[in-house]
């Protein structure tokens, strides 16, 4: 069984590092398995840091589609055509998709029109907002989809509403975790930690990547005027340079706090495990925070896992600044909710999605 996996964009080698894992396990145990994995950008993309797959563990792409264009309908063309040809020189059984990007509802496009079936990873997610960026995706993506894999009963319960077939639905558990698990022994404490005079456990750690916050002044600035008042704690900021250009910008600044450029994933990870608390608005960090047990305030209105918000540590505040006030008074006061991790957030996803597509192809 050949299997072709896409990478769209970074955050998604986080997901698919186990996974590759996963089926190299098999195969070596004699399973008929094998994988091709895919990246619909560049190979010298500035995003994927030199480290990037020895820091996670797994190989780099077989194949790079050379698509970059900002413009959705250019990069959807892109995409659409570039993977047709990929798939007719290395033909697959199965074209597995992650997550909710551009890349991922055009690949699954291609493989559904050339009969192949299409697998999907993290399946099920809605915010039940049609404007949201990603939510088109998303829909399309699981409407095609022969083989949908969840994170979490709540997903199933979005896609049993949307009338998908039960059999299609494999509830597998969070990905992500695997990752998280097999990495924790591995991170590497940055050389600026000690240099910054950072400690351990002492510090917030602070994301921020949302184009559409970024670009509204007025709210950037009384987020961050909220923050800086509501703490007197130091706020790590590991930041992309347009997003510390556009702090700079606003004349946002305080000694307390340490921006930081980006981070390679060991590095990063470090610092998420050591925080006392979290400010972010990446789900990915909201979920390792519920791993982690750590405080997580997210700068947004839905979580893509909601399990992370009614049994782990996340509590959303979207862009109000009274919530944000409320959320950051509670951490101050030590009363921050005891989290839990969710159901089979075990570090075993990337085996029972392998083993299901192992019983799959039986019955093909």
């Amino acid at each position: 069984m050949k299997i072709t996996i896409i990478a769209g964009a970074r955050p998604n080698f986080m997901k698919i590092a186990p996974l590759m894992r996963a089926i190299q396990t098999a195969k070596r145990s004699g399973k008929n398995i094998s994988a091709r994995l895919v990246y619909t950008g560049k190979a010298d993309d500035a995003s994927l840091e030199p480290s990037l797959f020895t820091d996670l563990d797994m190989p780099r792409p077989d194949a790079y589609l050379n698509i970059e264009s900002t413009d959705f309908f250019q990069r959807m063309a892109g995409i659409l055509v570039a993977f047709a040809r990929e798939l007719e020189q290395h033909p697959a059984h199965i074209v597995m998709v992650v997550d909710d990007l551009t890349p991922t509802m055009a690949c699954s496009i291609v493989a559904h029109k050339k009969g192949i079936k299409v697998a999907h990873l993290v399946a099920g997610v809605r915010s039940f907002d049609r404007n949201a960026p990603k939510e088109v995706n998303r829909i399309i993506t699981d409407g095609l989809s022969d083989i949908l894999f969840t994170a979490g009963m709540v997903a199933n319960r979005n896609l049993n509403q949307t009338g998908t077939q039960q059999s299609h639905v494999h509830f597998v558990g969070n990905i992500l975790i695997d990752t998280l698990r097999y990495n924790r022994p591995r991170l590497q404490r940055p050389v600026s930690f000690s240099i910054l005079g950072l400690k351990e456990k002492d510090y917030m750690l602070l994301t921020l990547n949302r184009r559409s916050l970024l670009q509204d002044d007025k709210k950037l600035k009384a987020i961050f005027q909220t923050l800086l008042s509501h703490t007197d704690k130091r706020i790590v900021a590991p930041l992309h340079t347009y997003v510390k250009e556009r702090l700079r910008a606003l004349g946002i600044t305080d000694e307390r706090l340490v921006i930081l450029p980006p981070q390679p994933y060991l590095a990063f990870g470090y610092l998420i495990n050591q925080a006392s608390a979290i400010l972010t608005d990446s789900g990915n960090v909201a979920e390792e925070a519920t791993f982690l047990g750590i405080p997580c305030i997210t700068l947004n209105t839905y979580a893509e896992h909601p399990e992370t918000v009614t049994i782990g540590t996340n509590c959303l505040v979207g862009e109000d600044t009274d919530l944000l006030a409320q959320a950051l008074t509670t951490w101050e006061k030590g009363e921050w909710k005891k989290g839990s991790l969710p159901e089979r957030w075990d570090g075993r996803t990337a085996e029972r999605i392998v083993q299901t597509l192992l019983e799959n192809s039986q019955l093909s």
